[in-house]
């Protein structure tokens, strides 16, 4: 091993050029050797000062993170073409922890974990940097959960809302429609003043490449940060998405605004570290997951928090995803990511088979900050939906073993089936506020049981178009979010009746 600070003896050193003199600093450098070199891991020797989680640098402009730091070697997790090192090159110190770039410069870019840009835009406009890995903020520097976070989708914010500062996990099975929710909840944002980072990892190229698609066409990338570790990508970079994902969003955090985070999926970011620690020979406990895979996930979704006044009043909402196998929420990364997290929004494959989408299973998602997130003006309107809503599933389990139901169930199961046509939404079509009190108060005021369940969609557009035209007064009324009066309530009750008279049909006396 070639040891600099061994064989310099002093730290300055007098150059004579002609009648010049100059004094150099020289500055020691730790340089060790690679031993061996597998997939995406190396064992180092030398550096006898290396700290845990220092960047290494490696020929080839390529970079490594010390992750076990032993005493006689350092396994280095790379970050890069790791196929064109081989044992015996030279190994060297850079005396800083991986960072990332941060600032608004971000915005509307497409970059990877390393903070390089891959949208073929130039160079990223940005001056400051952070460790990828940075200490929670402080209990005492938190202040409640109170703002909700508009996702735009009915089901979500009528029966599951979000707060701003929340976690807010989304699960289910394999092409359920997690990211469709997900995308979604950043489409809603345009007008809400919340800047957004998509991290990816370890997604196929082509659904990436579609996401970004529905972002740019939809005005959204504007104020959104997108992040990409691709599926064929060292497992390093899956690694560390996440955490860089997390520095970026802290920036704008602490610079006063409200941001939403989306780490697409978590089932990833797990399997790359059980990839790594088996590699790197750290023991595995349950399903071979490494003892500490609930550590490196608690310590990312903590990080997202509202921050009190004095800190910028600013908040960071994270809604991470993962994926079930064959509808269990009770395996072993579900159940981790359930317990950190303040509630879930579960999708069933069944529900979309059905055609019901979004496929939110309402009686296994919540939210445990529930309506302190949630406007007055919900929880008026929906405040027994969810009931309703789960009385009829129960009904309607019953009723298919062919029972004779009274006119009172009936009645339920009808209202019940106009609820689920109500809480459809197309995929990329987030709806206003406006909106979604008008077609809320409606079903709550039964106004949609007497239309036929094929005539719903066109009910329910009907009263869209109606709710954008209300008057000046009662929109505001609504945008203030603040419980409707006598004579609001009445008057948009008015309104969603005369629109969806031409839809109704006389009721049957007698079914």
């Amino acid at each position: 091993m070639i040891d600099l600070q061994k064989i310099v003896e002093q730290t300055f050193t007098t150059l004579k050029h002609g009648r010049s003199t100059f004094q150099v600093q020289l500055k020691p450098r730790e340089i060790g050797i690679i031993r061996s070199v597998s997939f995406a891991i190396a064992q180092v020797s030398g550096l006898p000062n290396v700290a845990s989680d220092e960047l290494l640098k490696f020929p080839y402009d390529i970079y490594g993170i010390a992750f076990n730091v032993d005493q006689d070697s350092i396994g280095v997790v790379l970050l890069g073409d790791y196929w064109r090192l081989q044992s015996g090159d030279q190994v060297e110190r850079t005396g800083r922890v991986m960072d990332v770039a941060v600032g608004l410069g971000l915005l509307g870019r497409v970059i990877d974990p390393l903070g390089m840009p891959l949208d073929n835009k130039g160079p990223l406009h940005s001056s400051e940097r952070l460790p990828v890995e940075r200490p929670a903020v402080h209990i005492m520097d938190r202040a409640p959960v109170t703002e909700p976070l508009q996702t735009g989708l009915k089901v979500i914010d009528a029966l599951i809302p979000i707060g701003r500062g929340q976690r807010e996990l989304i699960l289910g099975d394999r092409q359920t429609g997690k990211t469709a929710i997900a995308i979604d909840t950043i489409l809603n944002q345009h007008d809400q003043n919340v800047l957004c980072v998509y991290c990816a990892i370890g997604q196929r190229a082509s659904a990436v490449a579609k996401t970004i698609a529905t972002l740019k066409a939809q005005g959204a990338l504007d104020y959104t940060v997108v992040m990409v570790s691709e599926g064929d990508a060292p497992p390093g970079f899956a690694y560390i998405a996440p955490y860089a994902a997390t520095s970026i969003a802290e920036y704008f955090m602490e610079k006063g605004h409200d941001v939403l985070i989306v780490y697409d999926d978590l089932t990833q970011h797990a399997r790359a570290y059980r990839e790594l620690s088996l590699l790197l020979r750290r023991p595995p406990g349950r399903e071979a997951f490494p003892g500490d895979i609930f550590y490196i996930h608690s310590r990312l979704l903590e990080r997202a928090t509202c921050l009190k006044e004095a800190r910028g009043g600013g908040s960071l909402t994270a809604l991470p995803i993962i994926e079930t196998e064959a509808q269990n929420i009770s395996a072993y990364i579900p159940t981790n990511l359930i317990s950190i997290t303040d509630g879930q929004i579960y999708l069933s494959p069944t529900l979309f088979e059905l055609g019901i989408l979004p496929a939110v299973d309402v009686g296994r998602s919540v939210s445990r900050v529930g309506g302190k997130a949630q406007r007055a003006v919900y929880r008026a309107v929906a405040a027994n939906l969810k009931l309703s809503y789960a009385q009829f599933q129960e009904l309607e389990t019953f009723a298919r073993f062919g029972a004779r139901l009274d006119k009172t169930s009936r009645g339920v199961i009808t209202n019940g089936q106009r609820i689920r046509a109500c809480l459809k939404q197309s995929q990329s079509t987030p709806l206003a506020m406006v909106a979604q009190i008008t077609i809320l108060l409606a079903l709550t005021e039964k106004l949609f049981d007497n239309v036929p369940l094929l005539k719903m969609k066109d009910a329910e557009k009907a009263l869209i178009q109606a709710a954008c035209e209300l008057p000046e007064q009662l929109l505001n009324s609504i945008n203030r979010g603040k419980i409707l009066s006598a004579e609001d309530r009445q008057s948009i009750i008015e309104i969603a009746g005369t629109t969806l008279a031409p839809f109704q049909i006389i009721p049957e006396e007698d079914w």
